[in-house]
């Protein structure tokens, strides 16, 4: 087994880690991964525990490289065999919030909710409150429990910064076939987002390879022919453009982690306020006229922002209702932080 785990691999980790039983990861090190301590290739594969907690769980013999007993610092060698035991999440159960929400729709299987920005799905490393399943566990009698006691009806997932429509599921059997829908590319998702920079096609298909960030844990990157890497396909159509800004719209084909904002930035119009992946987190009203062309116009200094996290909005996600067997188009109205922009944009 090497570094690399499937989709189905990490669920099923996640499930053991949630139910409290000793868990055990094996690794043969890649040649990726030579020269590299421990303690940095076990946190960059295994996904919701920092590096301090990998370090810990290393210093308390949790961890054994061709049966011996190693330390966190031990540089890794090509073909070494790690024998890791993943330390337990810390989260047992998802705790009910009172946290208010936009439902846009509701029947006996299934809800679809408009998700702020800056909420977190669920329970994570740093996020262990106020998280849209803590939201959603307060307002639902029941939810489905596929994904385990910290994840009740989540199907799919947004960034913690990106706004939108997201689809829950009321019960295993809404849960299981909607999870089908998506792994086998079914559902239509629709997201809108402010570049940064101009784009000069109107439309195009961007096809990249997507995997982890050599240097970066938090980050993806273009990977093509690497072990982490994963095929990836988005669509996208300008929809207006405002000098160096450019509204668009998107259709990801795939659905790899930060997607959108790595073949974005790949193209060179990274997402606006995208602190990962454009380079910056806020923006100022003086900024975006400035950024739009205005000669007489000037940025001022110490104004207070008008957006502070990304650009990017799920707009429209279509389904087939599990239960009636009809397609179902819902739609979130974008939220007022990126309004506020598009309104500065079309002014000016």
């Amino acid at each position: 087994m090497t570094s690399e785990s499937n989709p189905d691999e990490a669920e099923d980790l996640i499930e053991s880690l949630e139910s409290g039983e000793p868990v055990f990861r094996d690794f043969v090190v890649p040649e990726s991964a030579s020269g590299m301590r421990l303690d940095l290739f076990l946190s960059q594969s295994c996904d919701g525990h920092s590096r301090t907690q990998i370090r810990a769980a290393v210093q308390d013999d949790g961890a054994e490289v061709d049966g011996k007993i190693v330390r966190p610092s031990l540089k890794l060698k090509v073909g070494q065999k790690v024998r890791f035991q993943v330390p337990p999440l810390p989260a047992d159960d998802t705790i009910p919030e009172n946290i208010p929400l936009d439902v846009l729709f509701e029947d006996d299987g299934l809800v679809v909710v408009n998700k702020p920005p800056g909420m977190v799905v669920h329970p994570a490393r740093g996020n262990w409150s106020g998280t849209l399943t803590s939201a959603l566990a307060y307002r639902f009698q029941s939810l489905s429990d596929v994904g385990g006691p910290t994840r009740p009806g989540i199907v799919h997932r947004l960034d913690r910064d990106t706004s939108g429509v997201i689809v829950i599921a009321k019960t295993n059997a809404v849960h299981n076939h909607l999870a089908l829908q998506f792994h086998d590319r079914l559902v239509e998702k629709e997201y809108f987002a402010i570049a940064a920079s101009p784009m000069d096609r109107d439309r195009d298909i961007i096809e990249a390879s997507i995997g982890r960030h050599p240097y970066q844990r938090e980050k993806q990157a273009i990977r093509e022919n690497h072990e982490s890497s994963r095929a990836a396909k988005t669509f996208y159509e300008v929809i207006s453009r405002h000098g160096r800004y450019t509204q668009v719209r998107l259709k990801p084909h795939t659905g790899r982690t930060h997607q959108l904002r790595v073949h974005l930035a790949h193209v060179g119009a990274g997402i606006l306020c995208d602190k990962l992946y454009a380079g910056h987190s806020l923006v100022t009203p003086s900024q975006i006229i400035v950024g739009c062309g205005n000669s007489r116009a000037k940025v001022i200094e110490g104004e207070p922002p008008i957006l502070t996290r990304q650009a990017l909005h799920a707009r429209k996600l279509t389904i087939t209702h599990p239960q009636s067997g009809k397609p179902m188009t819902f739609e979130a109205p974008i939220a007022d932080d990126i309004q506020a922009v598009i309104n500065l944009l079309e002014s000016n």
